[in-house]
């Protein structure tokens, strides 16, 4: 249909895992108001590490970011959540 196309939001989630410097530096730009847009590319790994589907999502920046919730007491694992806005997504065949 004409019109401006809208598309959800993406989130990621995920174990916490080493900082990447570049990653989390686009991430702190929330913080600063300065976001940048960027193309993202998402890859679902098999066993092996090796791409079994692979997403790219076009002009996207990150618009909220959850760390875990740690309590002293409890046992959970340490999940943060990562929602990024974008204005496309496409399916990449390997």
């Amino acid at each position: 249909m004409p019109g401006l196309r809208k598309f959800s939001n993406v989130t990621l989630k995920r174990g916490i895992v080493k900082a990447d410097n570049d990653f989390f530096k686009w991430l702190s730009t929330i913080k600063l108001n300065q976001v940048e847009r960027r193309d993202v590319v998402i890859s679902l790994l098999n066993e092996s590490h090796e791409p079994v589907m692979t997403w790219k999502i076009h002009n996207a920046f990150p618009v909220k970011v959850e760390g875990p919730g740690l309590k002293a007491t409890g046992n959970e694992v340490a999940i943060e959540s990562i929602e990024i806005a974008h204005e496309g997504l496409e399916l990449q065949n390997e």
